[in-house]
């Protein structure tokens, strides 16, 4: 089984010139586990829950005046779409990732999480 058969391809992407205020709204408005972060259509980040919880609550910053760019994690692993699951599997795990972006012909077309392999790929979770 490949990536494509599983991934999620419902992509939010949010720009890193936004506010993380904006980005909340997006996760609110959307109801997403995390925005792809892009500068002029390039991925250049991903913004998870836990950054805003540990860059701007923990870190007592101003959500309205802190830009997505300085919170959100840079050097982001990526996928091919015809990459093999067990590839996801092992960048996963290796890079302690929950979410993993999918690229086909140099563009972001889905992403791959930890529950999309656990729900539609089951066989490839260990017990």
């Amino acid at each position: 089984m490949i990536i494509k058969d599983i991934m999620t391809t419902d992509v939010v992407s949010i720009d890193a010139g936004q506010t993380a205020t904006a980005a909340c709204e997006v996760y609110k408005d959307r109801g997403v586990g995390c925005l792809v972060v892009t500068q002029n259509s390039i991925i250049v980040g991903i913004l998870t829950e836990r950054d805003i919880i540990e860059r701007i609550i923990l870190g007592a910053r101003d959500p309205n005046a802190t830009l997505v760019e300085d919170i959100m994690s840079r050097d982001i692993k990526t996928i091919h779409a015809l990459a093999p699951i067990e590839n996801a599997i092992k960048i996963m795990k290796e890079q302690r990732l929950k979410k993993l972006p999918v690229i086909l012909n140099g563009k972001i077309v889905g992403i791959v999480t930890i529950a999309d392999i656990n729900n539609r790929a089951p066989q490839y979770v260990r017990c």
